[in-house]
């Protein structure tokens, strides 16, 4: 780590201009919250291995930025050469660099020079992000300096090569809507905004968008492209080795023309002099735009781009007065799922209940026999002893593979949609605890074990569940309801209490917080409780957001309530019934109810018995 940050600094003072700082982000040439192997700069110059967090290198300082859900981690992971910034109580990056004041015995210095020179990345860090520190720095007359390399890329001599996964069609069978319709309604909303193109930069946007897979990142299925959108033509750019035939013609058939993934720049360019053509013209395919010929005149002239997921690199690249700066239209309709993505999402969800049964059958079976654990329905009457093990033992690791491992026989699986968060005492408190087969911990009987998976505290919990709110609500005023049960006694957890999902890709980016909630979202219910060394609790349903039909409706607005679809049960071991209230009471016996009804088909004997005693009735 040191020899990293000595040859970092290096490179900064030879740099025209010399470098006071240098910012090392998570994000990719996508603003990706997750990002592959070989764009894991951050984590590389730092050790810290979250998916969120910014890194600042000084000429004598290093400085770690993440939230509330790693600040466990990050004090595990970063060595004594770096300095945890923790965001929501350290100043943030921006008012670092530029206006805090650091006390020094009787002295006053400031973080930065007044004139600084802090070197960003271009294509890492977003439009707004840069626009945001440009303006904080202006005021002290320090700058931003976009380097012409990444000057990581430069001292990471291990860097890992870039991956050849080929690029799959997702079936209109499970997206609902093909590329032709989908490419039909942005460009109407082109048209509405005077705009005569897009730059989408998006991972899952591209793909959403084409209907096109990939697995270019682990447990995200994306591929690395662009997505160049005009009024009369699209471009798909791509390392054109991930294509087979199959998906060439494919993307011949619904008129997009596939370029090499570095020309992005040079189109860009063209498309801001508007002289970006396809080599196919839209005479040719027919198409139609708002009835009229795709090649006529039009007067739309602006270039629209997402400030919070395209690039500075990218966008430095356009006449900054003909650009539309605002959130792109996929996001919305990313998120409002079609009749055919909600049916998909119902059935996977009712697979994904009886694969988790079946292995909390297997878990409870292997915890008593090889620990003497007294079971997943009832406590120890007596203390049981260890039982030896010479061979075989449970770990977080082999637990979590074995989870996988029933997911994998299920009818559709793709793979996990992120690393299982398998976690035993202690390791419970961090909140997106990544368990390392050389060092995790063993189960343990007398522990609390949290696992969070996807392939899919309770009051809170059942609190948003049951909501019922007008049109126009966001998901961050609903936040409230799960946090009360908590606030009462003066505690909270560092994270949100949800975010959306999708059907094989990822919906909604934690940026649409503000977003008002809309009939056919999908989002999670996820609250938590955690205390640091000791565990932690988290209960996570999949909601689908639906048209309420309440007696009244004040004001005309409409209101919305949730649909959980995740099956699987409470272990009502952990209930402590008598805080409760009947209705709460009620909301849980009903809901185990369902759990037995929807997933018995998907059971045998023995697993039906199981559940059947895991979702009996409970009383205060």
């Amino acid at each position: 780590m040191a020899e990293t940050l000595a040859a970092l600094r290096s490179l900064m003072a030879s740099h025209s201009p010399p470098l006071h700082a240098l910012v090392v982000p998570s994000e990719d040439y996508h603003q990706s919250e997750y990002v592959s192997a070989r764009d894991q700069r951050r984590a590389f110059v730092s050790g810290f291995t979250g998916s969120a967090g910014l890194a600042l290198i000084t000429m004598n300082e290093a400085l770690l930025w993440t939230d509330g859900r790693y600040f466990l981690q990050a004090t595990e992971e970063l060595s004594d050469q770096w300095k945890l910034m923790r965001g929501g109580e350290d100043p943030s990056v921006d008012i670092w660099m530029a206006d805090k004041v650091v006390e020094v015995g009787v002295l006053a210095s400031l973080n930065l020079p007044k004139d600084a020179s802090i070197g960003i990345d271009p294509w890492c860090v977003s439009v707004e992000t840069a626009q945001k520190w440009e303006c904080a720095l202006s005021n002290k007359q320090q700058k931003l300096v976009q380097t012409l390399t990444n000057l990581v890329d430069e001292v990471w001599k291990s860097r890992p090569q870039p991956e050849l996964n080929l690029v799959t069609v997702h079936p209109l069978e499970f997206t609902g809507h093909s590329v032709a319709d989908k490419l039909k309604d942005l460009r109407e909303k082109l048209t509405e905004e005077k705009a005569r193109g897009i730059v989408i930069a998006t991972l899952d946007e591209v793909a959403w968008l084409y209907n096109v897979r990939g697995t270019d990142v682990s447990y995200c299925p994306v591929v690395h492209s662009f997505a160049i959108i005009t009024l009369d033509s699209a471009f798909f750019y791509v390392d054109k080795r991930k294509l087979t035939s199959e998906v060439n013609t494919y993307m011949e058939e619904n008129g997009i023309e596939v370029r090499d993934y570095g020309e992005v720049s040079s189109d860009v360019v063209l498309l801001a002099s508007d002289a970006l053509t396809s080599s196919s013209s839209a005479s040719k395919s027919g198409v139609i735009v708002n009835g009229t010929n795709e090649g006529e005149e039009s007067n739309q002239s602006l270039i629209w781009v997402d400030p919070r997921s395209c690039c500075f690199a990218l966008y430095s690249k356009l006449n900054s007065a003909n650009v539309l700066l605002q959130p792109s239209p996929l996001a919305l309709a990313k998120a409002l799922k079609n009749t055919v993505e909600i049916d998909g999402l119902k059935k996977a969800h009712i697979r994904d209940g009886a694969a988790v049964v079946q292995y909390l059958v297997w878990l409870d079976k292997q915890m008593q026999e090889m620990y003497g654990a007294s079971g997943y329905f009832r406590e120890a009457e007596s203390p049981k002893q260890k039982k030896p093990l010479e061979t075989m033992r449970l770990t977080e690791v082999t637990v979590a593979e074995k989870l996988a491992g029933f997911r994998a026989t299920k009818e559709h699986f793709r793979g996990l949609s992120f690393r299982t968060i398998s976690s035993v005492g202690p390791h419970g408190a961090i909140i997106h605890y990544s368990p390392n087969p050389k060092t995790c911990s063993e189960l343990d009987p007398d522990s609390i074990y949290l696992c969070d998976s996807g392939g899919q505290v309770l009051k809170g919990h059942i609190a948003l569940d049951i909501a019922c709110f007008p049109n126009g609500t966001n998901g961050h005023t609903l936040d409230v309801l799960s946090r009360v049960p908590l606030w009462k006694y003066g505690l909270d957890y560092r994270h949100g209490t949800g975010h959306g999902i999708g059907p094989h890709l990822i919906s909604f980016r934690p940026q649409a917080r503000n977003v008002p909630l809309q009939a056919s979202m999908t989002v999670t219910d996820e609250p938590g409780y955690y205390e640091d060394g000791k565990f932690g609790i988290r209960l996570e349903n999949v909601l689908i957001v639906k048209e309420a039909d309440t007696e009244f409706n004040f004001g005309d607005k409409g209101y919305l309530e949730f649909e959980h679809i995740t099956w699987a049960p409470y272990q009502t071991k952990l209930i402590d019934a008598s805080l409760l209230v009947p209705e709460e009471i009620k909301w849980v016996n009903n809901y185990h109810s369902k759990c037995r009804e929807i997933l018995s088909p998907f059971l045998n004997e023995s697993e039906m018995s199981w559940l059947e005693k895991a979702t009996e009735p409970i009383a205060a």
